[in-house]
């Protein structure tokens, strides 16, 4: 049994009110000085801020006492459709017509429209299941253009009460008589740490060099650094202070997975509790891993399950890396994220180690 309660932006006051209590479940709602409304979802373990109009974004999550989302120069959201007028958020979707960095004859905008996506529809589910009670987030956004696309996203978060970890899935549903091209990321932005160890379910081999759209021409020793990693991707497993990654790099990774189809990522810090993430894929099979070390932003992308790597609408369609929705059918994908302990950490790398024995 689930309640639903549907959101409307006149809830959201500068004045931060509870909308709900579920067990030890909590919602609030405000609205920043920018006038971009949020809701705050607390649990047990933390709490994390939600932009239920703007992209549906996760602005950041906090749990186990710390925070895990990338440092950036914006201290609170904006209202803005341009990606990088409003950026550092934990969890942003990217596409749906395009994604990644655009080249010089794309004409799609940096990760497509769904970053900052208005939602006309917003709503918090209410509920429990077998892995106990939770919270909910999701919407509806309709991108509509005449004579080319008509589609419907429909993303959805889900937090438990006593879990670090969130559920997150997004449905994209082709409304038009024609079949619709789709590129997808979920572009999950975690806090680095120093000397923090990355695991994960591929072997070297399935590690490759991405030219990320950042790469600067004048820093001989990044470049290097580049050239290394194509031979030697393990040189980024550890993220020592000294390792250039300013502005970024990008790899894209196959995943191998578990029986059940997951792959799986850790980040591990040196006191062994570890950030994660979960993906099928089945369903996202390019695995994309950024990471940004500068003095104003500070981010791991562990990894960001995508359709396709991040190199443009034109660059991933001639790679064959276009996903196609028929008419009137839909596409789904499912995902993980979040916080581990010490104790969970070490149970997934012994899965991770099968993973790679096998």
């Amino acid at each position: 049994m689930a309640t639903t309660i549907h959101l409307a932006p006149h809830f959201f006051t500068e004045k931060e009110k509870t909308l709900i209590e579920h067990g030890k479940l909590r919602v609030s709602a405000f609205r920043y000085e920018s006038g971009v409304c949020a809701l705050r979802i607390e649990n047990t373990l933390g709490q994390v801020i939600a932009l239920p109009f703007q992209g549906q974004q996760i602005w950041s999550a906090e749990m186990r006492g710390r925070n895990l989302t990338m440092k950036s120069t914006f201290p609170e959201p904006r209202v803005s459709t341009i990606y990088l007028h409003n950026y550092g958020a934990f969890l942003v979707h990217c596409g749906a017509t395009a994604m990644g960095g655009p080249s010089r004859d794309d004409t799609h905008p940096l990760h497509g429209e769904l970053p900052h996506a208005p939602y006309s529809k917003a709503y918090l589910i209410a509920g429990q299941d077998q892995q106990g009670q939770y919270i909910a987030l999701g919407g509806e956004y309709q991108h509509t253009i005449a004579f080319s696309f008509n589609y419907r996203a429909e993303p959805l978060f889900k937090i438990y009460a006593e879990s670090s970890l969130f559920e997150i899935s997004m449905k994209i549903t082709n409304l038009r008589a024609s079949e619709m091209e789709l590129m997808y990321m979920a572009h999950v932005n975690f806090r680095p740490v120093d000397y923090g160890r990355l695991v994960y379910s591929a072997p070297p081999a399935n590690v490759h060099v991405s030219k990320g759209a950042l790469v600067p021409k004048n820093k001989p020793e990044y470049l290097k650094f580049l050239d290394e990693l194509a031979i030697h991707p393990e040189k980024h497993h550890v993220l020592e202070p000294g390792l250039p990654l300013d502005p970024e790099i990008v790899l894209s990774i196959d995943y191998k997975t578990d029986a059940d189809g997951w792959a799986h990522s850790l980040h591990i810090h040196p006191d062994g509790a570890a950030d994660y993430v979960r993906h099928q894929p089945a369903q996202l099979d390019k695995g994309v891993r950024w990471i940004a070390r500068t003095s104003d932003e500070d981010s791991l992308g562990l990894v960001l399950p995508a359709t396709a790597e991040a190199q443009g609408y034109l660059a991933e369609k001639a790679k064959g890396h276009i996903k196609i929705i028929p008419p009137g059918g839909e596409w789904k994908c499912e995902l993980v994220a979040g916080a581990v302990s010490p104790r969970e950490s070490e149970l997934i790398q012994t899965i991770i180690e099968r993973i790679l024995a096998g």
